[in-house]
């Protein structure tokens, strides 16, 4: 074949490649590939084409041998190699990439796409120092490399090094101002700093640039809800489905949206979208429990197995639809859940057995449907303007007398129990904990109110050694469980708390119970601009606190309103 008819066939073989025909492309080099006479430089170009053309058509096996001839016929390719990795590593082959991209820095050291692709393998591996390393060496030989600038922006940021990748992003669009997703990315950073109008400005622009960027419209959803334009967010959350219907986040963002703004049908249904996020726990029960998800089926005469796979707020929520899944017709409800709500919940009307998850999970082939409490809104069809009664926690007067002697003992006036902290581990609690104790000092101003302390975990050691000025009773170093944390709350006249499972707890048993809930990331069932909970209408008074308010302003508010709470509850 002649020289000049071997060009013109790689032309062409590489023009029909970009066009996306890629089996026309690999039967025109199929000749140049079989033949001995190919020439050495022809060759590696057409096994190069022919491995990016079978890539094409899925045969990733045909591709890895095609690249890794054209390293053995010339080991500095480098084509091959940066291909040949990225494949490996979106197949998750780890390993064998990182080997690769070695052997050809081993060779030329100064390819910086090498040391770029090397740390994204080095960050799939968690290797995130080694990954560093590898991006910044490739911005030391190409200081205008906006790639790797943006994989260390992505590094920084996953490592809460926030100021570090705020300025690697900004250099990314320095260098590439129409970069969609570094804009988006650098509104997540601003958004987590607070600064959501500078989110939202980027996150505009990213749609701006590439308006089917889905994550964009998300994340869009997610900054107007933030700042209360729920409208707008609705909107946003519904763009990035119409653009990725399977877009998880999203669905679930617009669910609890919905939920939180009373539209229940489309919310709870949506809300369903939990097990299928492989993020989430939910997926897992599904494959744990060997017996049918229930989906609204007719209960009569069957066994259902409630599986507890939310937090301890959830069960003691939800644990309303408990009695309603036995008037449905349920024969025989076993509730699994963490032994501390074991003897809570034993007696709670609905309930024939309480087991730990394991022995649940053992016993699972033996029920008809197994189902979470949080999914009993939909197939029981709860409307927003009918949500049934809080759960009823029995009351056993027996369970008091642990704390009694010590409650019985504070000076005579109201007594109100106190949570300042929640989990450490929840997503949110740098928002909805309080610093310290002392930010609730201003109540301490009150007359007639004697304080106790339900805190436990995080916080305990400030209730253990109050401040000055601040006598205590901490007694949350002695319960055991939520029966016992019942028992005192029985004995108290208002529970004030941020929003923790103790805030459920005291509002099922029917004690007032004043929530602080934080500015940021407030959680769907609190709801928008009230200042009361349909979940419990009787019980819970909600107190917001407003975007630029601190915590101790909020606690000024709260004084005031107790102060009149204190004169009506005194001459009552």
């Amino acid at each position: 074949m002649w020289v000049f008819g071997v060009m013109a066939v790689l032309v062409q073989a590489q023009s029909l490649c970009l066009s996306g025909r890629f089996a026309d492309a690999l039967a025109l080099l199929a000749p140049l590939l079989a033949s001995p006479d190919t020439a050495h430089a022809e060759r590696v170009k057409s096994l190069d084409i022919a491995a990016v053309c079978s890539l094409g058509v899925g045969e990733m096996a045909d591709a890895e041998t095609y690249w890794r001839r054209a390293i053995e016929i010339e080991p500095d390719f480098i084509d091959s190699y940066n291909n040949l990795g990225i494949m490996l590593k979106g197949l998750g082959r780890f390993a064998e990439a990182e080997a690769l991209f070695r052997q050809l820095l081993m060779q030329r050291p100064d390819i910086v796409e090498a040391h770029n692709n090397l740390g994204t393998v080095l960050y799939a591996l968690k290797r995130v120092p080694e990954a560093e390393r590898a991006y910044r060496h490739a911005i030391l030989l190409r200081d205008g490399y906006a790639d790797a600038r943006y994989n260390l922006a992505l590094l920084l940021f996953h490592a809460d090094r926030l100021t570090e990748a705020e300025v690697e992003y900004r250099q990314v669009l320095r260098l590439r101002p129409d970069a969609a997703e570094a804009h988006n990315n650098l509104g997540n950073l601003r958004q987590v700093l607070n600064h959501l109008s500078d989110a939202e400005v980027h996150y505009r622009m990213a749609i701006g640039l590439q308006p089917g960027l889905a994550e964009a419209h998300y994340n869009l959803g997610s900054v107007t809800r933030e700042g209360g334009r729920l409208d707008e967010a609705e909107a946003a959350y519904r763009q990035a489905l119409a653009l990725r219907p399977d877009y998880r986040d999203a669905q679930f963002g617009l669910a609890t949206l919905l939920i939180s703004t009373g539209r229940f049908d489309e919310g709870w249904q949506r809300y369903e979208s939990r097990y299928d996020n492989p993020l989430f726990i939910h997926g897992q029960t599904r494959a744990l429990l060997h017996c049918a998800q229930w989906r609204g089926e007719s209960l009569a005469g069957k066994s259902v197995l409630v599986w507890q796979e939310d937090g301890l707020g959830d069960m003691i929520q939800f644990g309303r639809y408990l009695p309603l899944l036995k008037a449905a017709g349920a024969r025989h409800i076993t509730l699994a859940c963490v032994p501390a709500l074991h003897r809570l919940m034993a007696n709670v009307e609905g309930v024939d057995a309480v087991l730990d998850h394991d022995t649940a999970q053992a016993q699972a082939s033996g029920h008809d449907y197994w189902t979470s409490l949080l999914s009993a809104p939909l197939h029981l069809r709860t409307r927003f303007d009918a949500i049934p009664a809080p759960l009823h926690v029995p009351h056993d007067p027996a369970l008091h007398a642990p704390w009694q002697a010590s409650l019985d003992a504070l000076p005579d006036g109201v007594r109100i129990g106190l949570v300042w902290k929640g989990n450490p581990k929840h997503h949110n609690d740098a928002n909805r904990s309080l610093p310290s104790l002392s930010t609730l000092a201003p109540l301490w101003e009150l007359p007639d109110a004697q304080f106790v302390s339900l805190q436990k975990g995080q916080g305990e050691d400030e209730a253990l050694a109050a401040p000055g000025g601040m006598p205590l009773l901490h007694l949350g170093s002695t319960v055991t469980d939520f029966a016992d944390s019942a028992a005192v709350i029985a004995q108290l006249d208002l529970l004030i708390c941020v929003d923790t499972s103790m805030a459920h707890l005291a509002a099922s048993l029917g004690k007032p119970c004043w929530l602080l809930l934080p500015a940021r990331d407030i959680d769907w069932r609190w709801m928008h601009d009230r200042d009361d909970s349909p979940w419990y209408p009787e019980t819970m008074r909600l107190f917001r606190q407003a975007r630029g308010e601190t915590w101790a302003d909020v606690v000024i508010r709260m004084k005031a309103a107790c102060a009149t709470w204190l004169g009506e509850t005194v001459t009552a």
